[in-house]
């Protein structure tokens, strides 16, 4: 994390352009987080400072962007430094959402399980029940994730 925070002052200051987008809890539960991350990807382009020429994505899927060719590569962020520069600006300002929603709902862990569904945050959500930033299509207790076979 404090090398990604080091980086991530660098790319802010060395990029051409970049961009950060998010997509709201209920945008989220309506339209799936695929769809979601997909809308944050093209809200972020809109962003930049110029026009790309292309678009370089990471993973196997991207909904195309008005007329920009795109090229989606698996694992690009360990083969492409753009790819790589924009997974650390995601990160680290998700981390840093993470880090505010610790400090409004502490018994959560966000600051630790960086949103991700821990036994100790579904523990949590038990204890005290959901937030308003907590995705309700999401499996949240440990009962939901029981295999029934």
């Amino acid at each position: 994390a404090t090398k990604r925070y080091e980086l991530r002052s660098i790319i802010e200051r060395d990029a051409l352009a970049w961009g950060i987008a998010a997509v709201e809890r209920d945008t989220i539960d309506e339209i799936n987080i695929l769809n979601a991350a997909l809308l944050a990807m093209h809200k972020a382009i809109k962003r930049l400072s110029i026009r790309p020429q292309l678009l370089l994505i990471d993973g196997n899927r991207f909904k195309p962007f008005e007329d920009l060719p795109h090229h989606c590569i698996v694992g690009g962020d360990g083969k492409y430094l753009a790819i790589a520069a924009a997974s650390i600006l995601a990160k680290t300002y998700r981390d840093d959402y993470m880090e505010q929603l610790h400090h409004e709902y502490p018994g959560y862990g966000w600051n630790k399980n960086k949103g991700y569904g821990t036994m100790a945050h579904r523990a949590a959500i038990l204890k005290y029940g959901t937030t308003p930033h907590h995705r309700m299509s999401f499996r949240l207790t440990p009962d939901q994730t029981t295999l029934n076979f």
